[in-house]
């Protein structure tokens, strides 16, 4: 074993200072620098080298965790580098706004002793940060040509991840989304204080070097159909994601006011890229002054309350139905809401959402959590003390995300789907349709970056074998 590990007990856990909370609150900057090597050194020394690597086996990409931060604690930062970026295609993004305390910190062996966990997503950042500054990160080797094309219907961190693979077997990959920019919730969805908007740039750059064609702007079903689009490739991947708002069943939902999470959140990215956005220059999705109430508990609620208070709300307040140990979203996000001011009002729901012209507050039922549901969380109930009124002057839903329509949309009513609207795939990743694939959260539902980027990786290579044999089976019909 190597004289740079096992630290864990004379090295204290340490993350990457945070700004006070005050400054960061002023801008969208990342609240937190990285590591200085000497730092990462020490905090990826405290790795205890287990033999059975939890952290590994609850990340979602089964990264080589312990090996790379032994590399790092050795200060061979560029072995370590190849070594984590061989398992995942943007190492720097999940370090970043990947729930580490709920995946490879928070089954570390290390925090189970109660020595503090590894910083594992600080030292990710630290080490893909250092390959970008360095010239470390190689263009993207492409294969030797198939004279095959791939089309992909998203370009978030499924798409994204499935055209490194793509492109790097050889197809030929265009990917279309209708959005003006590359990178899904990545570019809109997640605000710059988590995910500065050039680290997910320069992977587009990359991708765009490496011959891969991005058609922005684009709607299946407007600009083409599905059906043409299978005539123009030789296979088809939907990675649309989920972005249909679930909606809340509530008097006055309808009033000015009460706006959806990702309407919120994209209107302010895209004022951090300059561009104009008159919902936001109206007022209609700027906090600035105003007393907010973010409905919700999950990281997206999370990442509303941060932005409004960055926007200049007069005042921020997260209802959400269960208490603060049953709620979904990282708690590491709650801290850090917490320390920027952010009021939670934890086991209250909204009954009824009060207006005038415009909404005034939200009428909350007290909640308490009843018997365990279906999932084994205990379940809310309305608890019969009664509740109470916020005021409000701007309301934001944030109840999670549902799949489209896909089929009338995309004008295939045959693309099967589940109960819930997701896309029905068998082992293979493909859908009802030959030769079009599905990967990602419309597949599996809302969930975490990690998982589709995991699921990129895993359908490029359905869709590899699957165009081997397409082509071979041309060649014997020749």
């Amino acid at each position: 074993m190597s004289e740079s590990m096992l630290k864990f007990v004379g090295t204290p856990q340490a993350f990457p200072g945070k700004r006070a909370p005050k400054l960061r609150a002023e801008d969208f900057r990342e609240i937190a620098d990285r590591y200085a090597p000497p730092a990462a050194e020490d905090q990826a020394g405290r790795c205890s080298q287990c033999g059975v690597p939890y952290c590994s086996v609850h990340c979602p990409l089964h990264n080589h965790i312990p090996d790379w931060l032994r590399l790092t604690a050795e200060g061979r930062l560029r072995e370590a580098f190849e070594l984590s970026n061989s398992t995942s295609t943007m190492p720097e993004i999940c370090g970043r706004i990947c729930p580490q305390d709920r995946l490879c910190e928070g089954n570390c062996v290390i925090e189970f002793s109660g020595h503090g966990a590894v910083t594992i997503g600080s030292v990710e950042k630290f080490i893909t940060d250092t390959a970008w500054e360095e010239g470390w990160v190689e263009p993207l080797v492409v294969g030797a040509p198939r004279g095959q094309s791939v089309g992909i219907i998203g370009a978030g961190p499924a798409g994204l991840s499935a055209a490194e693979y793509l492109r790097g077997y050889g197809y030929d990959v265009h990917v279309y989304d209708r959005y003006d920019r590359a990178g899904g919730l990545l570019t809109y969805g997640i605000p710059g204080f988590k995910l500065e908007k050039h680290v997910v740039t320069r992977r587009v750059n990359r991708l765009k070097e490496g011959g891969i064609v991005f058609h922005d702007n684009f709607e299946v079903g407007r600009d083409a159909s599905m059906t043409e689009l299978r005539q123009r490739h030789d296979s088809v991947l939907i990675a649309t994601g989920v972005y249909k708002p679930r909606a809340i069943k509530a008097p006055g939902v309808g009033s000015n006011g009460v706006v959806d999470a990702l309407d919120f959140l994209t209107a302010s990215n895209r004022k951090g890229f300059g561009d104009a956005v008159p919902a936001f220059d109206d007022g209609s999705l700027d906090a600035a002054g105003k007393h907010v109430v973010v409905i919700g508990g999950g990281d997206t609620a999370m990442d509303c309350v941060r932005t409004a208070v960055r926007q200049g709300a007069a005042s921020v307040k997260c209802l959400y139905r269960r208490d603060r140990a049953n709620m979904p979203g990282s708690q590491r996000e709650v801290a850090n809401a917490e320390e920027e001011g952010v009021e939670f009002v934890w086991l209250s729901a909204p009954e009824a959402f009060l207006s005038g012209d415009s909404v005034t507050g939200v009428k909350a039922s007290r909640m308490r959590l009843g018997a365990p549901d279906a999932s084994g969380r205990r379940a809310p109930e309305i608890d019969p003390e009664g509740g109470f009124d916020v005021p409000a002057d701007l309301v934001i839903k944030a109840l999670g995300f549902d799949a489209e329509d896909l089929p009338t949309m995309f004008g295939v009513p045959e693309l099967g789907v589940t109960r819930w609207g997701t896309l029905l795939v068998g082992k293979t990743l493909m859908t009802s349709l030959d030769g079009v694939f599905a990967a990602g959260d419309i597949v599996r539902g809302a969930s975490l970056v990690v998982w589709a980027i995991r699921d990129g990786r895993d359908v490029s290579t359905a869709m590899h074998q699957w165009l081997k044999a397409k082509a071979t089976s041309a060649r014997v019909a020749a």
